[in-house]
């Protein structure tokens, strides 16, 4: 019977590599490193953060963590602004305008448009994975084929303290009150009270976060 040989200990490059990776899809790791991984990663950020403010109307509070697997787009007139602390995670996608607040997470994959209007983010918010916030909608007029139709942007306000859960929509013109939660796969079309529980398509007043026990 063969025997299982010992597992081979990383390099020091290769666990640097690994690391970064999960960080880049997991970004709530970064706010608990140790301070031997801190020696690295902040550098490392600070470089990622750095390329990305030359290339675009980008601007970033202090301590965020922005994956270089992210995509984030601010041309001149739609910028995109981070408070402090903010976590942008792996393939999310942003494109200004777009304004979060302190603390405000959006994790792998989540896609946030800001069309022509925007979108506000209140501090602390959580957008959870695959989630989409688009702040546009296109015409409908049946004279007219899809591709030539008008675009209108509204905007999208979320409040404080929300979380809009993994693969959760959310349409243009909806404002979304403070400690709010969107149901996972709900699509939001209509404004949402604070402290409202929201589920299933489109959305509806399933709950009160107060009432929870």
């Amino acid at each position: 019977m063969s025997q299982m040989s010992d597992p081979v200990e990383p390099s020091p490059e290769r666990f640097r590599a690994a690391h970064m990776k999960r960080l880049s899809w997991m970004p709530w790791l970064y706010y608990s490193l140790k301070p031997k991984h801190r020696v690295w990663a902040e550098p490392w950020q600070a470089a990622v953060q750095k390329a990305l403010m030359e290339e675009e109307t980008v601007e970033l509070g202090e301590g965020c963590f922005i994956s270089p697997e992210a995509g984030i787009f601010a041309e001149l007139g739609r910028p995109v602004r981070l408070g402090n602390r903010c976590s942008v995670a792996a393939h999310a996608f942003l494109h200004g305008p777009l304004t979060l607040g302190d603390g405000v997470s959006v994790n792998a994959r989540a896609s946030l448009d800001g069309g022509a209007a925007g979108i506000t983010i209140g501090a602390g918010t959580r957008i959870a994975t695959s989630a989409c916030l688009y702040a546009f909608d296109h015409g409908l007029e049946p004279g007219r084929a899809i591709h030539e139709q008008p675009v209108t942007s509204k905007g999208i306000t979320v409040g404080a303290d929300v979380w809009v859960g993994a693969r959760a929509c959310v349409t243009d013109g909806v404002t979304i009150g403070d400690h709010a939660v969107v149901g996972m796969a709900a699509v939001v079309t209509h404004d949402v009270p604070a402290w409202a529980i929201v589920g299933g398509s489109p959305a509806r007043v399933i709950g009160d976060r107060r009432e929870r026990t």
